[in-house]
């Protein structure tokens, strides 16, 4: 198993640079961010800081969307770094929750974000393809390589995943609805005729480690409810009880009521006052060492191939430590 290290591009960027360099050291392949130009510092131009500071570590957003730049922008940046730094990118894609909602937009369709997967990973390596009805090529590109990773939670977005991306992400770390959706991300794949093993799974969810599981919970919680946001999205499109998504997925949402995207991802979100503990300690990974291995464990058994730690409450470093020192050789012994 790999393990990914996430974070908000909050200023300044010199901290997430250290970050990351201290999650490599501590045994992390892959570095992520938030992606969301109003929320956020633009992550794309601390890639190249994090990369000249590392030695293998690869980088991406965790997500991207395919309306927030146009698509032969994202795929000539990140074959600019590639081509920089030696193919150490991977872009994690998705409809776009937070960044377009903050700028008044409306989440791409899946449509939309099916043509996009193909454009961005065929022009940044190289190929040629149709944007917006023009043929294009990028063609100074030599050797370029970039997996397309889809962050997907219902039907039609885990059958999309399964067709067509490199990866799939997952945001949030319950055994059950983590078995059920590889298992559809697979399903369609192999009705694609593509091998199912072939496409990396991508678990990501907080991980706070200690014994205090009040104190974790609450420093969690946010969790919960940036989860509702595509929750809400499902139940709206296929009804509270429509079979097509689990109930362990669609119930804790009943008392949500609106967002403010200004506390996104951070510990103490007032929005998530509806989220229970019950989900928090489901979707997240809280306690000590003991308990986090455990989790992975069974993870791993379902067929996850990375668990990427949002790393947004306030034991950051002592979490990346506590990983590095015991919870990742665990997981690669």
């Amino acid at each position: 198993m790999d393990f990914g290290l996430v974070l908000q591009t909050d200023p300044p960027a010199s901290r997430v640079v250290s970050l990351m360099k201290r999650a490599e050291r501590n045994g992390f392949t892959h570095g992520w961010t938030f992606d969301s130009a109003v929320l956020w510092q633009e992550p794309f131009v601390i890639y190249s800081q994090v990369l000249a500071n590392t030695t293998g570590l690869k980088v991406g957003p965790m997500v991207t969307n395919p309306g927030t730049r146009t698509w032969e922008v994202t795929a000539s940046t990140f074959a600019t770094l590639n081509d920089m730094f030696g193919n150490r990118t991977v872009c994690g894609i998705g409809r776009g929750d937070s960044a377009m909602r903050v700028a008044g937009r409306r989440p791409n369709t899946l449509a939309r974000l099916g043509e996009a997967i193909d454009a961005i990973r065929d022009l940044a390596e190289g190929r040629e393809a149709e944007v917006d009805g023009q043929p294009l090529r990028i063609p100074w590109v030599r050797d370029g390589k970039l997996p397309v990773w889809m962050a997907a939670y219902g039907p039609k977005a885990l059958a999309l995943a399964g067709r067509k991306a490199d990866g799939f992400i997952l945001q949030l770390a319950d055994p059950y609805l983590t078995e059920w959706m590889v298992k559809a991300v697979r399903a369609a794949a192999a009705e694609a005729g593509r091998d199912p093993a072939s496409v990396t799974v991508c678990v990501a969810a907080p991980a706070y480690v200690g014994d205090d599981l009040a104190h974790a919970r609450e420093q969690c919680r946010w969790f919960g409810g940036m989860v509702g946001n595509h929750v809400a999205d499902l139940v709206a499109r296929y009804g509270e009880h429509s079979g097509l998504v689990p109930e362990a997925l669609t119930s804790y949402i009943k008392e949500r009521h609106g967002y403010d995207y200004s506390h996104h991802g951070r510990a103490g979100n007032p929005s998530t006052d509806f989220v229970p503990d019950e989900i928090v300690d489901r979707f997240c990974l809280l306690g000590p060492v003991e308990a986090h291995v455990e989790k992975l464990r069974a993870l791993r058994e379902l067929g996850v191939d990375q668990f990427a730690v949002y790393d947004m409450h306030d034991a950051q470093e002592t979490t990346i430590d506590a990983y590095g020192a015991e919870i990742i050789p665990a997981l690669r012994r």
